[in-house]
C-alpha cells in the first residue's frame, strides 16, 4: 500500500530500443528519493516509486535524449507537431555528407590522406556521438548491450586504420536505430489510436450554463450535450433523446446500438442520429476506454514465457560473443601466424553481427502487434502469457448460461396437476421466486408480470435456496418447494406418476429445463423453461473444430437429458450435466490432465473458480462490464462469441511468427558468423546482417496487423 501511495506514472519520448530503456530504467533507480523504477518500453512508460522530478528523470535519459511528462498532461500542440525530415535526421544526412566525401577523396587521394580521415572521422563522431558517450559509459560500468559491441568495433576499426568501415558502420547502425524506433512507433501505434478515440474536450451542462471543458475537468452528475455525428467524451446514462450509436471502438461491433433514456452510453462511441444528453456516471480515468488502455498496456508489459526466455539467453549472449570476437582476434594468428591486422578486423566483425538487437525485439514486438489488433477488435488479452498460452489451446470448455445461450429464458410450457387455481400457484411460484437471484427465476417473475397477476403483497418466510437444485420457502404455514427432479427425489423421497415422468422426458429431450412445483405430498405443477440459443453459437463451434480445436465441452448444472438436446442442437463435443460449481471446477482440472491447455468460456462472476482453474480464463463480458475485464485473462467486450476463433487463430498465428522472427534473427546471425572462416566477413556486412534481421522481425511481426475477425 505504501509502495502504491507513492507510485507515479510518466509517459516517455524518444526511446529506441529495449536496451536503451533498461539503462534508463537502471539510471532513474539512482535518483535520491527513488525506491523502485519500472519502465515499460512497449507503451513508453516509467512507473517512478518515491520522488524524482522532472528535470532528473530527462537527466537520466539525456544518453537518448528522452523527453518525460506525467500521465494524462497533454502535450502542447508546439510539441506534438511533428519534426521536419531535416530537423530529425540532420545528423545522420551530415554524417552520410562526410562519409561520401571520405571515399571520394578514397578514390581521388587515396586511403591514408589527410582530407580521407578527416571526412571519414567527422561521419563517425557526427553521426556516432550518442553512440560513442553511451557505449564507453556501458564499457566503464562492465555493461554489455549492443552500443558497447558497436562502441568497441568502430574504435577498434579506427585503431587498424579502417576509417571507411568504421564511418560505415556508424551510419548504417545510426539508419538502423532509426527503422527500429520508426518500427516500435508503428506496433505502438494501436495503443495511441485507442487513445485518441475519445475527444479531448466535451460540451457540459453545469449549473444551467453550456460550457466546453477539458475531460480531465468533467465531473460525475455533469450533463454532456451530443449531437449526431459526436463521439462520447465520457460514460454515462442517456437522460434524454434517442439515437443509434456505434461502439465498434470499444466492443468491434459493427452495427451500431440504440440507445434512450437509461441506456448507458461509452467515452470513444460515436452518435450516428439524433442528439443525445448524457449524465456522466465516471470519471475520464474510470472509463471503460481508459480500462482498455491501461489493461493492453499492462498486457504488453507482462512478459511472455518466449520473451523471458529471449531476455535470459541475451543477458548472456552478449558477453559471449565479446569472448567468441576476443577468440577470432588473437587464436588464428597466434596458432597459424596469420596477420594481426586481418584477423582484429574479422574479430570487430563479429563483434557487429553479433549484436542481439534483432533477437531482443523478435518476441515483444509481435505481442504488442497482436494485443493491440486483438483489442481493436473488441477482445481484450492481458497479457503476453496468455496469449501464447492460447495458441496451445487444445479444448475449450464453455458454461451454457448465457455463454452458448443468450442468458434470457422465457417459460414455454406450465402444467397445473393440482386442485388449485392456476392462478394461485403462479403466484406462489413468483413470489418464491422473486427472491432468487437464478437465470430461471427470472423468466418465472417476467412471465407472472406478463400474467398480471398478483404476487408481491405475499409474505414469504424463511426462504432458502439449494445450492444445484432449488429453493423453498414457507406462504401461509405451508412450505413449497420448486426446482429440478433431484429436489423432489433426493430430499422429498418423492416418487413420480407415469404422466409426470413422461411429461419431463418430453420437456428435457426439446432442450427444456425443467421445474417442478410441490411440497412433501407431492406434485403440483411442472413449468418448462427454455433458454434459447445464440445465433452464432453453432457456427462457432464448428469453426473451432476446422482450426483444430479437439474438445469443446458444455458445462451446466442442467438435467442430463436437457443438455443432452441443447448440445446436439449446436454441435457440442460433449457434455457434462447438473454440475455444482465445485464439480465444473474439477471438470476443467480433469480436461487439463487430458489436453494440457484448456480454455473455459464463462461469464466471469459465477464461474470464477472454473475460470481460475483453466490455462486461459475467457470472459463474455459487454460493454463497461467491470467484472469480465478484472476476473478473466481474456475478455470479449462485445459478449460475442464470433471472436473467439479470432482470437484463438490470431494467438496461433503470433505463435507461429514468434518461432519465424527467432530463426530469422538466428539464422541471418550464424550465415553471417560462418563468412568469418573463409575470411569475408565485413564490418559493413555484419551491420547489413544485424540491420535486416532487425528490419525483418519487425515487418514479419507487423503482418498480424492483417488477422480480421
Amino acid at each position: 500500500m505504501e509502495k502504491r501511495q507513492e507510485e507515479h506514472v510518466y509517459r516517455v519520448e524518444g526511446f529506441s530500443c529495449a536496451g536503451c530503456a533498461g539503462t534508463f530504467e537502471k539510471n532513474v533507480k539512482r535518483i535520491d528519493g527513488v525506491k523502485d523504477a519500472e519502465v515499460n518500453f512497449m507503451a513508453s512508460k516509467i512507473t517512478v516509486y518515491g520522488s524524482a522530478t522532472i528535470p532528473q528523470l530527462e537527466k537520466a535519459g539525456a544518453f537518448e535524449q528522452l523527453r518525460v511528462r506525467p500521465e494524462g498532461e497533454e502535450l502542447d500542440e508546439s510539441e506534438t507537431k511533428p519534426q521536419s525530415f531535416l530537423m530529425k535526421y540532420w545528423h545522420v544526412l551530415l554524417a552520410a555528407l562526410f562519409i561520401g566525401l571520405g571515399f571520394t577523396s578514397q578514390l581521388v587521394n587515396g586511403e591514408e590522406h589527410v582530407f580521407t580521415v578527416s571526412a571519414f572521422f567527422a561521419s563517425i563522431v557526427i553521426g556516432g556521438y550518442s553512440l560513442f558517450k553511451v557505449g564507453l559509459q556501458n564499457l566503464v560500468r562492465l555493461t554489455f548491450d549492443m552500443k558497447t559491441l558497436m562502441f568497441v568495433a568502430v574504435i577498434g576499426a579506427a585503431i587498424i586504420g579502417e576509417w571507411g568501415e568504421g564511418a560505415l558502420v556508424v551510419i548504417l547502425f545510426a539508419i538502423s536505430e532509426q527503422l527500429e524506433r520508426f518500427s516500435m512507433d508503428r506496433a505502438r501505434r494501436s495503443i495511441r489510436s485507442l487513445m485518441n478515440i475519445a475527444p479531448k474536450k466535451a460540451t457540459v451542462l453545469r449549473n444551467g450554463e453550456e460550457l466546453t471543458l477539458r475531460v480531465s475537468e468533467i465531473l460525475i452528475g455533469d450533463m454532456l450535450k451530443i449531437k449526431p455525428g459526436e463521439k462520447l467524451a465520457m460514460d454515462g446514462v442517456v437522460t434524454k433523446g434517442h439515437s443509434s450509436i456505434n461502439q465498434s471502438a470499444i466492443t468491434g461491433e459493427s452495427i451500431p446500438v440504440e440507445k434512450k433514456a437509461g441506456d448507458p452510453v461509452y467515452a470513444g462511441t460515436l452518435n450516428t442520429e439524433g442528439y443525445l444528453e448524457v449524465e456522466v456516471t465516471k470519471l475520464v480515468k474510470d472509463t471503460t476506454l481508459s480500462k482498455i488502455i491501461h489493461l493492453v498496456e499492462k498486457a504488453q508489459e507482462e512478459r511472455a514465457p518466449s520473451q523471458s526466455f529471449i531476455d535470459r539467453f541475451a543477458k548472456y549472449y552478449t558477453p559471449a560473443i565479446m569472448v567468441v570476437a576476443l577468440f577470432v582476434a588473437i587464436l588464428p594468428p597466434l596458432i597459424a601466424g596469420a596477420s594481426w591486422e586481418a584477423w582484429i578486423y574479422q574479430g570487430l566483425a563479429v563483434l557487429v553481427v553479433g549484436c542481439p538487437c534483432a533477437l531482443v525485439i523478435s518476441t515483444p514486438v509481435a505481442i504488442v502487434t497482436a494485443i493491440g489488433n486483438a483489442a481493436k477488435q473488441g477482445v481484450l488479452i492481458k497479457g503476453g502469457v496468455y496469449l501464447e498460452e492460447l495458441g496451445h489451446v487444445k479444448a475449450v470448455a464453455f458454461d451454457k448460461t448465457g455463454t452458448l445461450t443468450k442468458g434470457h429464458p422465457a417459460v414455454t410450457y406450465f402444467n397445473n396437476v393440482s386442485d388449485d387455481s392456476d392462478e394461485n400457484v403462479w403466484s406462489t411460484v413468483a413470489a418464491i421466486e422473486a427472491y432468487s437471484q437464478h437465470p430461471l427465476a427470472g423468466a418465472i417473475v417476467r412471465k407472472v408480470d406478463k400474467l398480471g397477476v398478483d404476487y408481491k403483497e405475499k409474505e414469504l418466510i424463511d426462504f432458502q435456496s439449494i445450492t444445484g437444485k432449488g429453493v423453498k420457502a414457507t406462504l401461509n404455514g405451508e412450505t413449497t418447494w420448486i426446482g429440478n427432479k433431484q429436489l423432489f427425489v433426493e430430499d422429498l423421497q418423492l416418487t413420480f406418476s407415469n404422466e409426470i415422468k413422461t411429461t419431463l422426458n418430453t420437456l428435457q429431450s426439446e432442450g427444456n429445463t425443467v421445474m417442478i412445483v410441490g411440497n412433501e405430498r407431492g406434485v403440483k405443477a411442472v413449468i418448462g423453461v427454455a433458454d434459447e440459443a445464440r445465433e452464432n453459437s453453432r457456427s462457432v463451434l464448428k469453426r473451432l473444430n476446422e482450426i483444430g480445436i479437439k474438445e469443446s465441452v458444455m458445462l451446466t448444472g442442467d438435467d442430463p437429458k436437457t443438455a443432452a438436446a441443447i448440445a446436439k442442437r449446436l454441435g457440442v463435443s460433449s457434455v457434462k450435466a447438473e454440475l455444482l460449481p465445485d464439480e465444473k471446477l474439477s471438470a476443467v482440472k480433469a480436461l487439463r490432465e487430458q489436453y494440457g491447455s484448456v480454455a473455459m468460456v464463462g461469464d466471469g462472476v459465477n464461474d470464477a473458480p472454473a475460470l481460475a482453474a483453466s490455462s486461459v480464463g475467457i470472459a463474455m463480458g459487454g460493454a463497461g462490464t467491470d467484472t469480465a475485464l478484472e476476473t478473466a485473462d481474456v475478455a470479449l467486450m462485445g459478449d460475442d462469441l464470433e471472436k473467439l476463433p479470432y482470437t484463438i487463430a490470431l494467438s496461433r498465428r503470433a505463435l507461429t511468427i514468434i518461432k519465424q522472427n527467432i530463426t530469422l534473427s538466428l539464422g541471418l546471425k550464424l550465415i553471417a558468423l560462418l563468412l568469418v572462416i573463409p575470411g569475408w566477413l565485413t564490418l559493413w556486412i555484419a551491420i547489413l546482417a544485424d540491420m535486416g534481421a532487425t528490419l525483418l522481425v519487425t515487418l514479419n511481426s507487423l503482418r498480424l496487423l492483417r488477422v480480421k475477425k
